[in-house]
């Protein structure tokens, strides 16, 4: 299975020792500039990780509830009061008046505080013999908030903060034994920073795709958060586009936490402005919907070139092709 091939990402320390003492990081940059690069992309060691990663999650949660016991580490802990500090730098910057009722340039003041902090923050989160990779891993963290010229927000940057927890892993800070709370705890709060980001900055969504896309900011907790679902022995697919199920519910499983966003943030028949979505909901099993989504997953963010060519490859997420 998928799931179980490459767990590179995840779990390091089964791998062999998480680095060689003499390792040279690198800041991470642009390598895919042009629509044949996307070749490279897809080769790349990085992928494999990256996708190893997020497929060793999804295994993980699966059949589980947000509200199940799990163990949390003094990383998770770390990670979980630095997006704390986030947050609170959000109400410490209050939104400007200007004429434009999107993109509000306070943005680009809360932006420049994280810009300013990042590897302070990193370095604050891994452990001390490993130091020497926060700048390399605070190039992730500093991807996944949003773009602070346009002041937009998609998928390409929550795939950064992905790659920053991965890149956590591959370092050792985070183990094999913290999946669910990576998933539960620091990727759900990271969704609670960018949802009162995207509200209180009025933030645009970066490459939409409008009504034909499946949210307008967000993708990687609806494949999470169906994995939750399979087996339900009570809620199936069709049960998430009514909403006093999805209120009833949300507090245990990421996908309808999605579902109730949307409710908030958009007006008129869910068919109309979501309409991906409602097509998702004649899937008869939660178990096709995760298996459809990590697909759509793949055609409609990781091989796209407006999404790729803003991908930074470093020492830990490496654009050399995978050795045979």
């Amino acid at each position: 299975m998928a799931e179980t091939e490459q767990q590179s990402g995840s779990s390091p320390e089964d791998d062999k020792p998480p680095l060689p003492v003499n390792f040279d990081f690198m800041l991470p940059k642009k390598e895919i500039s042009m629509v044949p690069d996307m070749g490279k992309w897809k080769r790349s060691q990085a992928y494999a990780d990256y996708m190893g990663f997020i497929l060793t999650l999804n295994e993980g949660v699966k059949g589980k509830k947000l509200t199940c016991e799990y163990s949390v580490s003094e990383t998770i802990e770390k990670l979980l009061s630095l997006l704390d500090t986030l947050d609170r730098w959000i109400d410490e910057t209050p939104p400007v008046d200007q004429p434009s009722r999107f993109g509000n340039k306070a943005y680009r003041t809360w932006y420049a505080k994280l810009d300013q902090e990042a590897e302070a923050l990193v370095a604050a989160v891994i452990p001390a013999d490993c130091s020497a990779a926060a700048p390399e891993i605070a190039v992730y963290l500093k991807e996944s908030v949003g773009n602070s010229t346009r002041i937009d927000y998609g998928t390409g940057h929550e795939a950064a903060f992905a790659a920053f927890l991965c890149c956590l892993c591959k370092i050792g800070a985070l183990r094999v034994q913290d999946q669910l709370s990576i998933v539960f705890k620091v990727f759900d709060r990271y969704l609670i920073v960018m949802r009162k980001l995207q509200k209180t900055y009025r933030m645009e969504p970066a490459g939409s795709q409008g009504v034909w896309g499946l949210d307008d900011f967000q993708f990687l907790p609806f494949i999470w958060g169906s994995s939750q679902l399979i087996d339900h022995p009570t809620l199936e697919p069709r049960h998430f586009v009514e909403e006093k199920l999805v209120n009833e519910h949300h507090a245990d499983y990421m996908f309808l936490e999605c579902i109730k966003f949307i409710n908030e943030m958009k007006t008129g028949p869910f068919a109309e402005h979501s309409n991906q979505l409602w097509n998702i909901s004649a899937v008869p099993t939660w178990s096709k919907v995760n298996q459809g989504l990590v697909r759509m997953y793949k055609a409609e963010c990781l091989e796209k070139f407006p999404v790729i060519q803003h991908f930074k490859f470093g020492s830990l997420l490496s654009i050399q092709p995978v050795k045979p």
